[in-house]
């Protein structure tokens, strides 16, 4: 079986002592590709230069995350979009993210939407799939998004609301989830309503879980078959039927084989 991760932060500071020890247990763990994640321009390197050294099978996302739009200077933005836009070319360049709004961050909600508009701009017009945070803003999102020529979006961490979801999967958007599948009521109804044509898998690493099998330990794509599994046992399926389609999901989405 091989297993994928969606939406990691390989680049993130907190694997930097690490990220040899992290590519060799997804490795060991048959996950055949992750997709990180970036957040602002450092990350946004550090994930192209990650998927530069492992060529098939880390690849890059590009963006400027809501969190980062405080300390957001105008100059690094641009250079945020001169990357994307030089690097379209590049096949370890799957899609634009990590993007979007939060709720958290209401002091600086003029900015998140000036810039989440500009990201999904440049993914509308060089043809990227947008990978995006909503928390707290999926409605919103969702209702917004038709107003962009994004052909490809993936829901990451899909938690509320079931009305959004509803909406989100008639308009053939793609929903990420992660670790709390194995323990968490909320995320496993969300699995359960999302036909698995529309579903892939995550950790967001190295975002920590406090719950079951994950408690205490450091967030690595290694967390993948735990999370199948999960998904498999809502679904009500095999984990190698859930794996598979997953796979099938991933490559389609992100324009990859895997298996060539």
């Amino acid at each position: 079986m091989m297993f994928v991760d969606a939406h990691v932060h390989l680049s993130d500071e907190e694997y930097s002592d690490c990220i040899s020890e992290v590519l060799a247990g997804a490795r060991a763990a048959n996950v055949k590709a992750l997709v990180s994640n970036s957040t602002d321009l450092k990350t946004c390197i550090g994930s192209l230069e990650l998927a530069g050294r492992n060529s098939g099978f880390v690849y890059a996302a590009l963006g400027v995350h809501p969190w980062a739009v405080r300390n957001l200077k105008e100059d690094e933005f641009n250079r945020v979009l001169g990357l994307i836009s030089s690097e379209r070319r590049n096949k370890a360049l799957v899609a634009v993210g990590e993007i979007g709004l939060d709720s958290k961050y209401m002091d600086v909600w003029d900015n998140q939407t000036k810039v989440f508009d500009e990201m999904l701009r440049i993914a509308e017009k060089l043809d990227l799939p947008a990978i995006i945070h909503s928390r707290g803003t999926t409605e919103k999102i969702v209702e917004m998004l038709p107003s962009y020529k994004v052909k490809k979006v993936l829901l990451h961490w899909f938690s509320n609301p079931i009305s959004a979801l509803d909406k989100a999967i008639e308009n053939g958007y793609f929903i990420t989830e992660g670790p709390p599948a194995a323990y968490s009521d909320g995320i496993r109804d969300v699995i359960k309503r999302v036909p698995l044509t529309n579903l892939m898998t995550e950790t967001d690493g190295p975002v920590r879980f406090f719950k079951g099998a994950f408690k205490g330990k450091r967030t690595t794509p290694a967390f993948i078959p735990i999370v199948v599994q999960a998904m498999a046992e809502v679904k009500k399926l095999s984990v190698e039927e859930v794996a598979g389609q997953v796979l099938k999901n991933f490559e389609g989405f992100f324009g990859v084989n895997l298996e060539g």
